[in-house]
């Protein structure tokens, strides 16, 4: 044993080093394409997911393309929890990264072992880090891929010289593939492989390097392969604890997949190895290492296949596994969309709209003359605490004042969120019933339009520029009837017409009804997001019953 251990103190270190490489590269690769990328990712994902096959479509070219399924999911998430993707679309979008990320595969197979690293790697490496150095924006990003993607290289090199040594010491005849045990045992390393690696395409590209070295044979790698796609699940498991129900969703569709096309793929592992065996030679590339990179894609894409027809009763059936729960108006503000800022402020602002349409839908009842319910009060104290609780997640959305466009909607949305708490308070406030026939008649006039506000924010599918200026209209409208109101009233009071008590009462409820068409008018304003009606009436200091923000 003592003759070997130097021999096996170089094979560890290599090993290590090799994954450490890779890793680091495909983690510099992967963000410096999504920085340089921009907003791209999500612009792709909002107009290319129309039906199943261009949402497939779509996550097989992003995951490709940014070499991440992880961005391309997260994305997806973000999407479907701000209400700009449907979930069907997300289920066709995962079931493409699956098939994205085989793309690691081809690059190690093809390139990874045919690549002079000296000469094309270490280039790539110096250049990337050049750009990185002395450029900025885009350019500097592209440069941290380039270097990402020679990293890559170095680091399959350190594995073959690695899987070398284990080819000569380690005997794997314990993970044969004879018996079902022993193939069991191979899909089982291969998904610890990628639990402990945190990644599948490190974890292939661990097998790849192996089979390449001649340490393992390719019906072995073909279960490890196997495995490896199965323990992309474990990471989905952990990530969807605690989280929202659409991450939720997501999880158990990513779960689901990969299962079935896991079990299927174990039970046809030799048939699809014969096929595989035989399109390689169609292709003039019989190599063990191509042989299984082709293996990976092609039983994703057999599970792609069985599944994308039947894509809407599949997510009838998550929907049903996985139902709505919890508190309602902050179900969308999932932690992990904090690294995309801008669909975390859409995903606040569907949260936001949420509870508006519930906080009208109250004050409609309210300006109806209909006391306060005990379920009414419920409803309100829940839509005070998701207001809470969408400030809290607002804040946590770090967005740069250079991108303008998302800086003032991460506004706008501060500015709803105070409007629609003072409704809300104004909403806890009615006690009594309306004093007054002018009062009830100032109600009445005002309820419709709130009315139409709340149907508005729970489908938005007219123009909200029209409904902001009724809004605008009906509060300036309100804030003079206020204001005739209240010199009337006090007139008569001095005559002796009406008692002080009464006099004080249809003041209050008249405050209160300007209150809420005021509030409600701004809210709507800032949710909708429009230019319309920006200035507000002029209130006089003394009887201001709102701000101007």
């Amino acid at each position: 044993m003592i003759p070997d251990s130097p021999t096996l103190l170089t094979i560890l270190p290599a090993l290590l080093g090799g994954v450490g490489l890779f890793l680091v590269g495909m983690i510099l690769m992967s963000d410096g394409l999504k920085a340089a990328a921009g907003g791209a990712l999500q612009r792709i994902l909002e107009r290319s997911t129309g039906t199943p096959l261009t949402a497939f479509l779509t996550g097989v070219g992003l995951t490709a393309l940014v070499q991440s399924s992880s961005a391309t999911t997260i994305t997806t998430i973000g999407f479907v929890s701000a209400g700009l993707l449907s979930f069907t679309a997300a289920i066709g979008v995962i079931i493409g990264t699956n098939v994205g990320t085989t793309s690691t595969g081809w690059i190690v197979s093809l390139l990874g072992f045919k690549l002079n690293v000296g000469a094309i790697a270490l280039p790539f490496i110096g250049v990337g880090a050049l750009l990185r150095l002395l450029t900025t924006g885009r350019r500097a990003h592209l440069g941290m891929a380039l270097a990402g993607f020679g990293l890559i290289f170095i680091g399959i090199d350190f594995l073959q010289d690695g899987m070398g040594g284990v080819a000569q010491r380690i005997d794997l005849s314990a993970f044969s593939d004879a018996s079902l045990v022993g193939r069991l045992a191979l899909v089982a390393v291969g998904a610890v492989m990628t639990v402990l690696l945190q990644s599948s395409s490190a974890a292939v590209a661990l097998t790849l390097t192996a089979l390449h070295g001649d340490a393992i044979a390719l019906p072995q790698a073909a279960y490890l392969v196997i495995g490896q796609n199965l323990g992309t699940t474990v990471k989905a498991v952990l990530a969807s604890a605690g989280a929202t129900i659409p991450a939720r969703r997501t999880a158990l569709v990513h779960i689901l997949f990969n299962g079935v096309i896991g079990l299927l793929a174990f039970g046809v592992t030799r048939q699809l190895l014969t096929l595989v065996d035989w399109l390689t030679h169609m292709l003039g590339k019989a190599d063990p290492a191509v042989s299984i990179a082709l293996f990976h894609t092609v039983f994703n894409l057999l599970g792609a296949l069985l599944f994308l027809p039947f894509i809407t009763p599949f997510a009838r059936l998550v929907i049903r596994l996985v139902p709505d729960s919890g508190p309602a108006f902050t179900r969308h503000l999932d932690k992990s969309l904090l690294q995309i800022p801008s669909v975390a402020v859409e995903a606040t602002a569907r949260a936001l709209r949420e509870i508006a349409a519930a906080t009208l839908a109250e004050a409609n009842r309210l300006l109806e003359d209909v006391k306060l319910t005990r379920q009414g009060r419920t409803c309100l104290w829940a839509a005070q605490a998701g207001i809470q609780e969408s400030r809290a997640f607002l804040a946590q959305a770090h967005l740069d004042q250079q991108h303008r466009e998302e800086y003032n909607r991460h506004l706008t949305l501060l500015h709803a969120s105070d409007h629609l708490n003072r409704l809300v308070e104004a909403c806890l406030e009615f006690e009594e019933p309306l004093h007054g026939s002018e009062v009830r008649a100032a109600a009445s006039r005002l309820a419709p339009e709130i009315a139409e506000a709340a149907t508005w924010l729970s489908q938005p599918g007219w123009d909200g520029d029209d409904l902001v200026r009724h809004l605008a209209g009906a509060s300036a409208r309100q804030a003079e009837e206020r204001r005739l109101h209240r010199a009337w009233l006090l007139a008569e009071t001095a005559a002796g017409a009406v008692a002080p008590d009464e006099t004080q009462a249809q003041l209050e409820a008249m405050r209160w009804v300007d209150r809420v068409g005021y509030h409600t008018w701004r809210a709507v304003h800032h949710l909708a997001g429009t230019g319309a009606a920006m200035e507000s009436q002029v209130y006089e200091e003394s009887e201001a019953t709102g701000d101007a923000s």
